[in-house]
């Protein structure tokens, strides 16, 4: 067995630093500052934020428009929202993240984990966490504030349960103890699937289904990536510092097999046996996700969650 494969059956996690060269990482760091200043620029035409605001670099930005109660996540995310989808709804599906997700580095990582026929699975998310003494009271949305504890196969419908699949956590920003990097409940992937609590707009395993003092954390230099077995129990640090912490996470799963999220789009990534099935397109891969948009803004609302707070184990 490969030994990166042996490590993640035995542990259920990886850590693997520089992955990703650095010109990948700069390519995504311009692509948001363009995105936010676009946003800014906007807002400022509004009235809703000050000009000066120009003058700010990008995490004094993120932290105006944040304090002035103005989002720039979802129009950041690489997702649509597994709330209600209208068909403005924003989102960011742009060539310097595509290249990301597409390239060989990790994707060389992946094939020795699961195999050469490789789809970008579409749960995936941008974190941009603030500084959490500025986190507004109500602030629930884990790719906002802290992320609690729970298994990635309990985020996806049951469809992919058997799945086979990893995630990749992509450190854009060095991830610490002090600024909110992951932690996690090693070899949790043995057990069987946790029971995942309604907290908010987030799932939780109850504290009674996990003994968090199994909580390790990873830290992981920019660059650098986490890799997950779906089944392995994690959550995230709170971020103390006076900075944002930035990570992509993003999966990939065996081609033909249930996403575990039907309804969004998902592509090839890499396959050896038939490399004309890959994508290769960023503008293809935002025309995907845009279909989708205006596709689930006229039928009825799909949850992404399986699980309902009356469960024994949410009592």
């Amino acid at each position: 067995m490969d030994e990166l494969r042996r490590r993640l059956h035995e542990e259920g996690y990886l850590v693997l630093e520089n992955v990703f060269p650095t010109e990948a990482i700069e390519a995504v760091k311009a692509e948001y500052a363009a995105l936010l200043e676009t946003l800014c620029k906007g807002w400022i035409e509004e009235g809703r934020l000050a000009p000066e605001t120009l003058a700010l670099d990008f995490e004094g930005r993120l932290r105006a428009a944040y304090v002035a109660g103005l989002d720039w996540f979802q129009p950041m995310d690489i997702s649509l929202p597994g709330g209600v989808i209208e068909a403005e709804t924003p989102m960011h599906f742009g060539p310097a993240i595509f290249a990301l997700l597409r390239h060989p580095a990790i994707l060389d990582v992946v094939e020795r984990l699961i195999g050469p026929e490789i789809t970008s699975n579409p749960i995936q998310h941008v974190r941009i966490k603030p500084p959490a003494h500025l986190l507004k009271a109500d602030e629930v949305r884990p790719h906002v504030t802290y992320t609690d504890w729970h298994q990635d196969r309990g985020v996806a419908h049951d469809e992919a349960d058997e799945t086979e699949m990893v995630t990749v956590w992509i450190a854009i920003s060095d991830a610490t103890a002090e600024n909110g990097c992951l932690q996690v409940a090693p070899r949790t992937h043995r057990e069987p699937l946790k029971t995942h609590c309604p907290a908010g707009i987030q799932l939780t395993i109850p504290e009674s289904a996990l003994d968090r003092s199994r909580a390790l954390p990873l830290p992981v230099k920019s660059g650098g990536v986490v890799i997950f077995h779906p089944g392995t129990a994690h959550a995230s640090l709170v971020n103390r510092t006076e900075g944002f912490r930035w990570s992509f996470d993003v999966r990939y799963n065996v081609t033909g097999q249930p996403t575990g999220r039907s309804h969004f789009p998902s592509f090839v990534a890499r396959s050896r046996k038939a490399p004309e099935t890959e994508l290769r397109s960023a503008e293809d891969w935002r025309a995907m996700w845009e279909e989708a948009r205006a596709r689930l803004a006229r039928a009825p609302h799909i949850p992404i969650h399986r699980w309902s707070a009356d469960a024994p184990a949410c009592a």
